[in-house]
């Protein structure tokens, strides 16, 4: 048994080590503006974030997608491979499709849909028809969030988007689709950890 005041100041102490190394950590967060930084959803609902890379030496493109909730915990997560495509903005289409198409088979009807491409979004959030070449994709995005209770689309900047971005990545080098429940994503681990230095 150790004397209470030995354990109390010991206490202190350990709390304001924890202090300082917390700050210490949130440097990597220091000129950032608001729109690089990822933001929880409202209570009760979740968010959605996805992102494309099209590798062109490889002649592949990858897509990546978190769910998480209000408190940024992972609900699930995704890395997966796309047919070759010449267009980034086609191919964060179809991964904003494909993200969507997961969000509905895992359960989620209440939706922030989150993607970093101001065009991609903007063709989301509209309500009017879309005549370009990639219409049918905006209304195969448009037929799967009708069903849902309630959807936001928004769109934010790479670094709000960091976690998404690391699970392309990861979806480079691998050959089959790869999915998480409820379980963070070993490639995004130094992503999620960023992210909510900042929550």
């Amino acid at each position: 048994m150790q004397d209470p005041n030995t354990l109390c100041r010991r206490a202190v102490e350990y709390l304001e080590e924890y202090r300082d190394s917390q700050r210490h950590l949130r440097a990597d967060g220091v000129g950032r503006s608001v729109g690089d930084v990822w933001k929880p959803p409202p209570n009760s609902i979740f968010k959605l974030n996805f992102d494309a890379t099209v590798f062109v030496e490889a002649k592949r493109t990858r897509f990546g997608a978190i769910i998480r909730n209000d408190k940024g915990a992972v609900m699930a997560a995704m890395s997966t491979g796309g047919p070759p495509m010449s267009s980034s903005e086609e191919a964060e289409l179809l991964a904003g499709r494909k993200a969507v198409e997961f969000a509905t088979d895992v359960g989620f009807s209440e939706l922030v849909i989150e993607g970093d491409n101001r065009n991609v979004m903007k063709a989301l959030s509209s309500s009017l028809d879309d005549r370009s070449l990639l219409g049918n994709v905006v209304d195969d995005v448009r037929h799967l969030v009708y069903g849902m209770h309630w959807i936001n689309f928004s769109c934010i900047r790479r670094g709000g988007n960091r976690v998404a971005h690391a699970l392309v990545q990861h979806a480079r080098n691998i050959s089959e689709d790869v999915f998480w429940l409820e379980d963070s994503p070993p490639p995004a681990l130094n992503a999620l950890y960023q992210d909510s230095l900042l929550l």
